[in-house]
């Protein structure tokens, strides 16, 4: 009989405790997914809602390093923008009186990557402002928000607003997007059309096919079972500059490419720093930085996912090849800048894919010697490529 007793009680104890860990398991995965809709409610206070780059503040530690890769004062006109999304690093230089440019760089390296481009407008009589994107380089990064053509477009329009010269009304600058800077100059060009004098993209972001997505990728940047901690300390470490491994600005592995991006010069300026070098010390400096690469890649600026912006941008300029056509954009073309090796916006994917999405009449094309990275080696034949297209719309 005490056997019996002693066997009920342990049943119950089992019992017990089963039933405790059911209902924190319970309680756990309803936490998590209330978390986010708890946050909204509550809303954090604006000093919580970004993540400062780092790459600012004066510390013992900076002091006491060499000359960063990226300097403070690389450009001429540099100035912080202060912002309810954060502060923004902003440069302008140039003419007073010259065509306004407005360059957008990639997926990582910030606006330094394209010094030799942006030298080269200013050499030739332009007005050219960079920046660096949210939880790039010198900019802070929103915590709260997802990194989708909205935000981007929002901090352009941030950017433009700073300037002490007016670079707002109708067809007020030229804008020039570099990879992922190219899908958001086409976010941007879809409602703002107006406000363009022209639109050049470069091996643009956004019609990327989806096929390019390894297994791997789609489990780490979307998969439900890794906890965003244990996610961000993944892609960290991937991002990580080294020999042999995939670089920032390469979204997912491409064992074809003939060029180790990460080894390119930053600059003619600067033929010892490559881009491997400013990202590295973007990973150490800005802690924004991995979390917004990760909301990017999520908010379909790479991949093709948005064909709905070009539809419109394709639209627009339909309109502006009519008798009576709307300010911005003359002539209802863009110039369209490719690279013969590059392997990452494949060349012949895309001129496939846009054909569904921009007839003949809207593209000046171009196809330059070199991969992915002719942007940054090669910025200042883009330049020259972008000035003839633009003189031949006049």
């Amino acid at each position: 009989m005490l056997e019996l007793l002693e066997l009920n009680q342990l049943l119950a104890i089992k019992r017990a405790t089963l039933l405790g860990a059911l209902t924190a398991g319970l309680c756990l995965s309803l936490y998590t997914q209330l978390r986010p809709v708890l946050r909204d409610i509550q809303h954090l206070p604006e000093e919580h809602t970004v993540t400062l780059s780092e790459a600012r503040v004066d510390t013992e530690e900076r002091r006491s390093l060499a000359k960063p890769p990226y300097p403070a004062d690389v450009f001429p006109g540099g100035r912080l923008v202060k912002t309810v999304y954060g502060t923004i690093q902003v440069f302008e230089w140039g003419p007073e009186d010259g065509e306004k440019v407005l360059l957008v760089h990639g997926l990582s390296t910030p606006c330094i990557s394209l010094s030799d481009m942006a030298k080269e407008f200013v050499r030739r009589g332009y007005r050219v402002m960079v920046f660096d994107l949210f939880g790039r380089g010198y900019s802070d990064a929103p915590n709260d928000l997802a990194f989708d053509a909205r935000l981007y477009t929002t901090q352009i329009l941030l950017v433009l607003s700073s300037s002490p010269f007016s670079w707002t009304g109708t067809a007020a600058f030229h804008i020039v997007g570099f990879s992922l800077g190219g899908s958001i100059a086409v976010s941007f060009a879809a409602y703002h059309t107006s406000m363009l004098r022209s639109m050049t993209l470069v091996c643009p972001g956004g019609l990327i096919r989806t096929s390019h997505i390894s297994n791997r990728s789609r489990f780490l940047y979307s998969s439900g079972l890794i906890p965003d901690w244990l996610r961000l300390k993944l892609i960290y470490g991937s991002l990580e500059p080294r020999h042999g491994a995939l670089s920032a600005d390469v979204p997912d592995e491409n064992l074809h490419a003939d060029i180790d991006f990460d080894e390119v010069p930053i600059s003619s300026d600067q033929p010892r720093v490559r881009i491997g070098d400013v990202i590295r010390w973007q990973l150490k400096w800005n802690s924004g930085f991995v979390p917004s690469y990760l909301s990017t890649i999520r908010s379909a600026l790479v991949y093709r996912r948005h064909d709905g912006l070009w539809r419109v941008l394709e639209d627009e300029l339909a309109r502006r090849r009519t008798e009576d056509p709307p300010p911005g954009l003359p002539g209802g073309r863009i110039c369209l800048i490719l690279a013969e090796r590059d392997v990452i916006v494949v060349k012949d994917e895309l001129l496939e894919d846009s054909k569904g999405l921009l007839c003949r009449e809207a593209v000046e094309m171009h196809v330059m010697k070199g991969g992915h990275e002719v942007a940054v080696s090669r910025g200042k034949d883009v330049a020259s490529i972008a000035i003839g297209s633009w003189n031949r719309q006049r």
